[in-house]
């Protein structure tokens, strides 16, 4: 595939999850990435995530294969790699041998806990690296238990979409005359990162540790999911005061006084219940009738099924299949 990173080849030890997707993020806007499996291994043909490689098969515990693999990355703009610290180094492959062979090198090292500090050669997967991060604590309704974002965060938002701004600022640098580097990418530090926004607003004693309380975390009435009269879901995000009256008109609720006080949270409680009587006399679709194509901030929530099907993202092209398999197009889009 083509695209703004045609021209960089990118060798990628294979492995799962964050370093995939972060191979398939390169692969998708042109660079060529070459992964490197163990002899005998099948790749999934219908793992997205896989997507634009070409796969050479490499044991890494011989010598004459390593030997083949740094003349490879003598060739390469960058490497990625996801084991644990201290193993590439064990494998011979460390990042001053390769830096040796190939000075302009980005080498980008993926990991839940980071290079080093106190966890960093034990195990984890992303619902511990977004725990020790404080998101997973933010993550949930008040008085209940806090709820996996599945592995989005930590694994993909964190990790994967971190390494991959981090191998092109790398690559960039090296066109802008700078040394190869090496790249540490943890997962706590990246889902950290993701934070922000909300360290910003406790900061200014907008935000609570008290779960499911404020803004954006199911506390506000006006920023929630909704069950309909069919079981199914809406959402809505009608945070502005033009966006909020518009909102109350589409439910009846104008001249209701109990809404008057948007950002009062003492009347947080008694408005959400009151809403969620309200969406539940209508169904989903009727909803959808109701709101959509209007500035209410709404959506019908959807299964992965549905949303390949809805007309907005079929007529953008949200969803492609490759190889008889549906699945998410690359993005972001460019000119």
């Amino acid at each position: 595939m083509t695209g703004p990173l045609t021209g960089i080849r990118i060798v990628e030890l294979a492995g799962i999850g964050p370093g995939p997707f972060c191979g398939m993020m390169l692969a998708d806007h042109g660079a060529e990435v070459i992964q490197i499996d163990r002899p005998g291994a099948m790749p999934n043909p219908r793992d997205p995530l896989l997507r634009g490689r070409t796969v050479m098969q490499l044991d890494l515990k011989s010598p004459d294969d390593i030997a083949k693999l740094r003349e490879l990355v003598k060739t390469a703009d960058g490497l990625i790699e996801g084991f644990r610290p201290g193993v590439i180094e064990r494998l011979g492959i460390g990042p001053d041998v390769l830096l040796g062979d190939n000075p302009k090198l980005v080498i980008g090292r993926m990991t839940g806990w980071g290079q080093d500090g106190p966890y960093a050669a034990t195990a984890g997967h992303d619902i511990n690296y977004i725990a020790l991060s404080g998101v997973l604590g933010a993550i949930g309704r008040n008085g209940e238990k806090p709820v996996p974002p599945i592995n989005l965060v930590g694994d993909f938002g964190g990790g994967a979409m971190m390494l991959a701004f981090g191998m092109v600022a790398g690559l960039l640098a090296v066109k802008s005359g700078a040394a190869g580097q090496v790249i540490d990418c943890a997962m706590t530090d990246g889902s950290a990162l993701l934070m922000a926004m909300m360290w910003g607003f406790r900061a200014n004693g907008m935000w609570s540790d008290e779960r499911g309380t404020n803004l954006l975390d199911t506390g506000a009435p006006f920023y929630d999911v909704y069950e309909t009269a069919d079981g199914g879901f809406v959402s809505i995000g009608s945070i502005e005061p033009q966006f909020y009256a518009l909102l109350r008109e589409k439910l009846g609720i104008a001249a209701d006084p109990l809404f008057d006080a948007q950002f009062d949270r003492a009347q947080w409680p008694a408005q959400k219940d009151r809403l969620t009587a309200i969406f539940k006399t209508k169904t989903r679709d009727e909803w959808c009738a109701i709101m959509e194509g209007s500035d209410v901030c709404f959506a019908p929530v959807l299964s992965m099924a549905e949303a390949a099907e809805h007309p907005h993202n079929v007529a953008r092209g949200t969803f492609v299949e490759r190889e008889g398999v549906l699945q998410p197009a690359p993005a972001p889009r460019f000119s």
